[in-house]
């Protein structure tokens, strides 16, 4: 869901061992991420857009290809049937959700999306699926069977949020609705063995309430949780309950923003600095922070890649994949170089058969996958700054390195309109032959030139 105030910044706090009690025993769960999550690259799946089809079987039909790109996670947005009631547009948004246990039929069948999961398992990838807890479509059978379930205005009428009108706002203080809401998520991992949920607004919806879900699908299998959110204090005091024991992932908007105004001139290389010195320091090192250059309400609503980025988008994508605790998703289409704004509502296909961007993918993902260092949340290396050629002057240029299991990765980036020089990144001697990726450059008398938005990332072993 879109909602304005999402730029903000998280204030997390470290994963636990809990507790939980049964009527019958008492027994540990561990909420921490997935091993499996580590070096993991997530794609969202646009089902509807994704193909001329917009059916399971047609993603099924490209996991191959989505594998050999080197995703890791799909994120397929939410799968259930949409309301017609206040629709919006002829097709209505995915987040209208009608029935929470049954599959949209336009997608095709439960077996079809059985298929689906199970072929992605195959291919050694893992299955998230989107989750829509906060509101339901208004044709929902429990706005007459529980309107109790629902919040309601002071004369008693059950309420939307913001503009979303196609929607009706739940209400969590009433205990039963959340036992059948967790009831549905459950019916999720048992019946087709998906590795956990991507929560839309989830900052909306309690922190308990997220805690005793994530508890009783721990009893299931280890799960991943991705939240839609950020730091959300003008809603939620505590935003930091979230992920005690609740999510292992959430956005990362503050960088996505000001990677934007930076690639339009507004802010600078020290702005960056101060974001990962500051932000980064507030939020605790176990989250996974999604970095993203778009995502299905960044393309709809708010500009394509293209759009805010430009020429300089691979930068950006650099950093994405490198910057401490990143976790980088990609997004359907986004690697066939999608330039137009997909409508929401409506049915409007990608255009694919433009690969020239498979490569950089496959080799960013490669990159992700080979060095420790870059390994999601904690599991990764610190960030150090480095100093380039003994000078004070951070609007220009910005080098840092991660280092992990004799390993390191160094990143130099020209965040300015004109050209920019080094000779040493700190103590190392830049070498051509430990290059991993960079835009073009120059090598004259052993100093680098980079362009306009340049960038190089090397790679090194001890």
């Amino acid at each position: 869901m879109k909602l304005a105030s999402y730029l903000s910044i998280i204030i997390a706090s470290s994963f636990a061992l809990i507790g939980c009690k049964s009527t019958e025993e008492k027994i540990n769960v561990n909420l921490s991420a997935p091993q499996w999550s580590k070096n993991s690259v997530i794609y969202e799946v646009n089902v509807r857009q994704h193909s001329q089809e917009g059916t399971f079987s047609a993603v099924t039909k490209d996991i191959p290809r989505i594998k050999e790109l080197g995703a890791d996670i799909l994120w397929i947005m939410p799968i259930n049937p949409i309301g017609q009631k206040n629709r919006k547009g002829t097709l209505g948004s995915y987040y209208s959700v009608q029935n929470y246990t049954t599959v949209n039929p336009e997608f095709g069948t439960l077996n079809d999306f059985k298929a689906l999961v199970k072929t992605a398992h195959d291919a050694g990838q893992k299955v998230i699926i989107d989750w829509v807890a906060n509101h339901t479509a208004w044709d929902h059978d429990w706005i007459s069977s529980h309107p109790e379930w629902y919040e309601k205005d002071k004369n008693g009428n059950i309420i939307t949020q913001y503009d979303w009108s196609d929607v009706a706002k739940l209400n969590y203080t009433n205990k039963e609705l959340r036992k059948e809401m967790i009831k549905a998520l459950k019916y999720w991992v048992k019946e087709c063995d998906i590795d956990g949920f991507r929560c839309d607004v989830a900052f909306l919806v309690p922190a308990d309430f997220w805690v005793e879900a994530r508890t009783e699908l721990e009893r299931i299998k280890p799960v991943f949780m991705l939240a839609e959110m950020e730091t959300q204090k003008d809603i939620n005091p505590n935003p930091k309950e979230y992920f005690t024991n609740a999510f292992n992932a959430n956005y990362n908007w503050s960088l996505h923003g000001l990677s934007a105004e930076i690639a339009q001139g507004k802010k600078s290389s020290k702005d960056l600095r101060k974001h990962i010195e500051e932000t980064y320091k507030e939020t605790p090192s176990d989250v996974y922070r999604m970095s993203f250059l778009t995502n299905h309400d960044e393309n709809s609503w708010n500009g394509t890649v293209d759009e805010k980025y430009g020429k300089k988008w691979q930068l950006f994508s650099v950093l994405n994949y490198t910057l401490p605790q990143t976790f980088p998703l990609i997004y359907s289409g986004e690697e066939a170089n999608n330039k137009k704004r997909l409508q929401f509502f409506e049915k409007d296909p990608i255009t694919w058969g433009d690969t020239s961007l498979y490569g950089w993918y496959r080799k960013m993902n490669a990159l992700k996958h080979s060095q420790p260092a870059l390994a999601n949340g904690n599991q990764g290396a610190p960030t150090t700054f480095i100093q380039l050629n003994n000078t004070e002057d951070l609007t220009s240029l910005l080098a840092f390195e991660r280092t992990l299991d004799g390993k390191t990765v160094i990143v130099v980036a020209n965040i300015s309109e004109g050209t920019q020089s080094f000779k040493a990144v700190g103590n190392y001697v830049p070498n051509e032959k430990n290059i991993y990726v960079s835009s073009q450059y120059e090598l004259k008398n052993g100093e680098f030139i980079l362009p306009s938005f340049g960038y190089v990332v090397f790679t090194t072993q001890n």
